[in-house]
């Protein structure tokens, strides 16, 4: 079976975590590994302020604490995203209000966001599917003339860039996701990039329940008192360790994943002549990650077809998201498919191809070669 995905865990990953549960280290958070990984993410994209968290969706849930969402806010964002890009200011009793997509990245339409601002909005949350960083510069110079906050939800874009700027660090706060389906992995986990330096006292207090505790740690205070809301955002060591080990191999997972995701673009070229489907577009003064790799197929029918016999040839392959709008709950909070027609209808026509680390060469091809053979045979 070639699995549609697989974290690539070595002997320098298990040691790690052997390490971080020796007897002079601690189990739980901001530990040796803690502190590594944040000099790597410093050392590797000029990060200096990043908060490791228990995942990307918490991360995006400290976000929005940070930006003060209350009830009624508004929050732009696209539908064709996880749930969790939502959940975030849902929690927090903001409203979403959905944005139409681009048709070449799947990314939000920069160019529809302003006619759905309205007094009520306080934010736009951009997220960088599949690795491809939004249009930020619009996006923020939109922002900045509506006195709104922008999230980048960059968990799919860990070491993409945007105009030579890493995502991540293209807004205010950039969220990443180190979930074991991303480029680098600690199991479950994520972390929140605060790029103004005025919000990161606050963002260590809500990180620790709500506590100085990491004050405490440093010995700038002798006890920790509760200072404001927050939760237990904190992971253990022990998957910093993991980490911290994935980014002492980034430029070699990174290869590997590349040239997988290279193999994909160059041999489905000739499908895509044929219009038999499409490959992903290429935006100027964007370079990816190889986080994933999608095709866009002629109808749902298709897709659904090609998914099936695909399995029979034991090749995984996934539809990506039910765009949020018209899922249930989206339904239930007064949306119609009709709202977001773009969205909708690539929605049901895109298509995830296995695409990791330790994937040879050889499973790229066979997978072109069968998805060739059973959209040929359409014909």
């Amino acid at each position: 079976m070639i699995r549609f995905n697989k974290p690539s865990i070595t002997e320098k990953e298990r040691n790690n975590v052997l390490e971080a549960m020796s007897d002079d280290h601690i189990l739980s958070g901001d530990g040796k590994f803690t502190m590594k990984v944040y000099r790597q993410f410093e050392e590797r994209f000029g990060i200096k302020n990043m908060l490791l968290t228990t995942s990307g969706t918490t991360a995006l849930e400290m976000a929005s604490i940070l930006i003060d969402l209350e009830p009624e806010d508004e929050v732009i964002t696209p539908s064709f995203t996880f749930s969790s890009t939502v959940n975030a200011f849902l929690l927090r009793g903001a409203k979403p209000v959905f944005c139409d997509i681009r048709e070449d990245t799947f990314n939000i339409d920069e160019a529809k966001i302003e006619a759905l601002i309205t007094p009520k909005t306080k934010a736009i949350y951009a997220v960088d599917y599949a690795g491809f960083p939004c249009e930020m510069d619009t996006i923020n110079e939109i922002a900045e003339r509506h006195g709104i906050f922008v999230i980048e939800d960059a968990a799919q874009a860990v070491g993409s860039t945007y105009k030579g700027r890493y995502a991540g660090t293209l807004t205010e706060f950039g969220c990443y996701s180190f979930h074991e389906t991303k480029n680098y992995v600690m199991g479950e986990g994520g972390g929140i990039v605060v790029n103004e330096e005025k919000y990161m006292e606050r963002a260590e207090i809500i990180r620790e329940k709500g506590t100085n505790r990491r004050n405490v740690l440093r010995g700038l205070v002798d006890k920790y008192t509760w200072h404001d809301i927050g939760s237990s955002f904190l992971p253990s060591d022990m998957l910093a360790a993991i980490l911290s080990a994935q980014m002492d191999r980034y430029d070699e997972i990174l290869e590997k994943r590349m040239n997988i995701w290279n193999i994909y673009y160059h041999k489905l070229k000739e499908l895509e002549e044929k219009e038999l489907l499409r490959r992903p577009v290429l935006p100027e003064g964007i370079k990816h990650n190889a986080h994933m790799f999608c095709i866009v197929l002629p109808s749902e029918d298709i897709r659904t077809d090609l998914i099936n016999r695909l399995r029979e040839k034991e090749i995984a392959s996934y539809i990506c998201y039910v765009p949020l709008h018209s899922a249930p709950y989206g339904l239930k909070l007064g949306y119609t498919p009709e709202m977001l027609p773009i969205t909708e209808d690539l929605g049901k026509r895109i298509l995830r191809l296995p695409l990791y680390a330790d994937m040879t060469s050889e499973d790229a091809h066979t997978v072109v070669e069968a998805i060739a053979e059973i959209l040929t045979d359409k014909e």
